[in-house]
């Protein structure tokens, strides 16, 4: 997935990372739309999810989309999910997240977006992170409808 933006570069994405509890659920259900979305980009993006899964919902709520699961364990996630994104090659990746524990992820990914939903979003994530969305759903959005991608970070 190529994006071109005016005054910011070219986004050539290959994988999406996503933290999954306060990203893409809520208490461990996956939000009302994220579902579909997941497979809308799941046929342009390589999809990603890494998890303390905290509420051990992750695995069975995310059978049939096309992603690749990963539990991490409690300590250092914030270094795991760096090293996780390090090791795809971060200049084609697009992270999303919205805890203290994703803040570094978002910000060697070549494109960091951080949600804020009903556990709220940690403010060094939001100073880490390229875009900020109120919704999972708008900020998966941004990728299927590149457009709004470019009318918010073009300069």
């Amino acid at each position: 997935m190529k994006i071109s933006i005016p005054g910011y570069g070219v986004l050539d994405l290959k994988y999406l990372v996503m933290d999954y509890n306060g990203t893409l659920a809520v208490d461990g259900a996956l939000v009302p739309g994220v579902k579909e979305m997941l497979a809308e980009l799941a046929s342009h993006l390589e999809l990603h999810v890494l998890t303390a899964d905290t509420f051990g919902k992750a695995k069975s709520n995310l059978e049939g989309i096309s992603c690749q699961l990963s539990i991490l364990s409690e300590e250092n996630q914030h270094t795991g999910k760096q090293d996780y994104v390090r090791s795809l090659g971060a200049e084609n990746t697009v992270s999303v997240g919205n805890g203290r524990n994703d803040h570094l992820m978002l910000q060697v990914s070549a494109l960091g977006i951080a949600v804020i939903l009903e556990e709220g979003a940690s403010a060094v994530t939001l100073q880490s992170a390229d875009v900020v969305c109120t919704s999972i759903v708008a900020a998966l959005s941004l990728l299927t409808e590149p457009l709004r991608l470019i009318a918010t970070l073009r300069s």
